[in-house]
């Protein structure tokens, strides 16, 4: 699937490093998902605050996706970066050495966490801007592979906490964001053909276009069920089906690893097929596998493997998301990126935060998975009415590339 034409055409070392540093990046956003476990326990948390918990670094990361896209077109993607981790490391190395001592304190930490997930509004048009067309749905899924990171979160943190407390788990996890943060500085480097700087207005003009916000709503489904997932299975496991935190961790990243490492498949399946073709069996399979495992199935394992392949439907469809929006705003990617990584991140609070509301009040997490069941329908429908139009309108809109528009 990659071929020697995209290894000439880019910038290699600043796609991994892209990838990297989001990735660590990741690992430490959803960190309080992992941990929820351990902090419930010794907060008293109830389902509701559990799940309002692990969505809030969601919600805060996803607002701050708009602002580091504003910085990036601005003063460019790695200057962006390297004032992000900095102020991730400066949140972790004060939680861990003042303490965290009660649940808005959580909450205040969380809220800190979301600048690591606004990495995903930088690292995606530092990879992005290096690449021609032909090449947007491959470099973004690798760079975007960064999701990955969940996955460590999910992996490792259990097993730390129960080894030496949760609360230094967040000091740890500035050592592997400490090194993120020197490959980033060695390796990245700003495309040369950076657009120029705009005025706030000229910003927003894109809200204007009715196909930002369809993208954002693609985006708010595939990447909010995916994210809303890697930050809520943890507890999800431990509670329906009595899993060791550990375990139930060992599940989570089974799941996300499975949903990270196919985005650039589904970026280059978009480059291939289309991304409207994509998606529509990603919205198809990811509705009904959400839909199954909302009426609680009779094992954990079984639970797993819709899950799975759940989790690699989204994962898919964030890469065939990200094939397509280069193509409509190739001068505005930057600020479209942190706009749909937006809307992304609140698709991803309202899942966590619906199921832990859902299991608080009914005693079953059935009505907020079915809830975003519904809005896998929705998304699918609404691409099913745009597709004639984008495939008519698109090509036209960069003539030098409508050879090269699949949509």
């Amino acid at each position: 699937m990659i071929s020697r034409s995209f290894f000439k055409a880019g910038h290699t070392p600043t796609l991994f490093a892209s990838f990297f540093y989001f990735d660590l990046s990741f690992m430490v956003w959803v960190l309080l998902g992992p941990l929820g476990v351990f902090i419930a326990r010794d907060f008293g948390l109830s389902p509701a605050q559990k799940g309002f918990m692990v969505a809030v670094p969601v919600l805060s990361g996803a607002v701050l996706r708009v602002v580091a896209g504003l910085m990036v077109d601005r003063i460019g993607p790695k200057v962006t970066g390297m004032i992000g981790q900095l102020i991730v490391l400066a949140g972790l190395a004060g939680a861990w050495f003042l303490g965290v001592h009660d649940f808005n304190q959580v909450l205040i930490l969380g809220l800190v966490l979301g600048v690591a997930g606004a990495s995903f509004a930088v690292a995606l048009p530092l990879a992005s801007r290096w690449y021609p067309q032909e090449h947007q749905g491959l470099a973004l899924g690798i760079a975007g592979a960064g999701n990955s990171g969940t996955a460590l979160a999910a992996l490792f943190a259990p097993t730390l906490a129960k080894t030496f407390g949760w609360e230094n788990v967040i000091g740890l996890a500035a050592l592997p964001l400490a090194v993120a943060f020197v490959v980033y500085m060695l390796m990245a480097k700003d495309a040369p053909d950076q657009p120029a700087p705009k005025t706030l207005t000229e910003y927003l003009e894109v809200l204007k276009v009715p196909d930002a916000w369809w993208l954002m709503l693609l985006y708010g489904v595939t990447f909010g069920g995916f994210v809303g997932l890697a930050s809520s299975l943890t507890i999800y496991f431990n509670s329906e089906y009595g899993l060791d935190p550990v375990m139930a961790g060992f599940f989570t990243a089974a799941c996300v690893f499975a949903g990270s490492f196919v985005r650039p498949v589904g970026g280059g399946l978009a480059d291939r097929f289309g991304g409207v073709r994509t998606l529509t069996v990603v919205y198809a399979l990811a509705g009904l596998c959400l839909a199954i495992v909302s009426f609680k199935l009779p094992s954990a394992a079984i639970a797993l493997t819709v899950m799975l392949l759940a989790m690699i439907m989204l994962g898919a469809g964030n890469g065939a998301v990200f094939q397509l929006a280069p193509q409509r705003f190739r001068k505005e990617i930057g600020v479209m990126t942190g706009m749909i990584g937006m809307t992304g991140g609140i698709g991803g609070f309202y899942l966590a935060a619906s199921m832990g509301l859902a299991k608080q009040m009914t005693g079953s997490y059935q009505a907020g998975l079915l809830g975003f069941a519904v809005l896998c329908l929705v998304a699918l429908l609404a691409l099913n009415g745009l597709k004639s139009r984008w495939r008519a309108v698109w090509p036209t809109l960069h003539p030098d590339a409508a050879a090269l528009v699949r949509v």
